[in-house]
């Protein structure tokens, strides 16, 4: 029996009421009916320490352990992220360091489609431009069109939470469709 393909979903803010929560679910919703979707968090997950990592220790932290062997099972990635000082927030950056080391690095090779809304007026530009890096050093597949950069988030979801605006709605479809194509998912 074939394996049943998935999709993992990082979200880059902690907060409860998060826009980008929200945005990463409604990306979730246009992954079809036979694939797997997961949103994987990371909020235990502490800071990286090479000291608490191998091959300085013979195993790392359980949050640590349970955070990677989540993202093991992907077959690719969305990351649904706010802009913190022009760049990616330090607790994903933490998490995707973590996510990083060793020759079983559970991103390494990946495609990942990346998306990301905040209540100013540039949209997550600089964070995503900030993640080429690290998309690059993990030699992963970054699916860049089109790109999602919803700025006023605040204006574009209503009170139950559902993103309601039809012009980025149809972009964050595309996007997961050239994520599906990117990773024969």
């Amino acid at each position: 029996m074939e394996k049943k393909r998935k999709i993992v979903g990082l979200c880059g803010s902690l907060r409860k009421d998060s826009y980008n929560a929200k945005l990463l679910k409604e990306a979730g919703s246009f992954i079809p009916e036979d694939i797997d979707f997961e949103i994987v968090g990371f909020n235990d997950v502490p800071v990286y320490n090479g000291d608490i990592d191998i091959p300085e220790v013979a195993e790392r932290p359980e949050s640590v352990n349970k955070f990677r062997d989540a993202l093991a099972t992907a077959d690719a990635f969305i990351i649904s992220s706010p802009e913190y000082n022009f760049s990616i927030p330090g607790g994903l950056k933490n998490a995707i360091d973590w996510a990083s080391r060793g020759k079983d690095a559970p991103l390494m090779h990946k495609p990942v489609a990346l998306i990301g809304a905040t209540q100013g007026m540039w949209g997550t530009v600089r964070m995503q431009t900030a993640f080429l890096p690290v998309f690059t050093f993990l030699n992963m597949n970054p699916v860049l069109q089109p790109e999602v950069l919803i700025a006023q988030a605040q204006n574009k979801f209503d009170e139950n939470g559902n993103l309601t605006d039809e012009k980025t709605l149809s972009l964050i479809k595309r996007k997961v469709e050239n994520l599906i194509s990117a990773s024969k998912v």
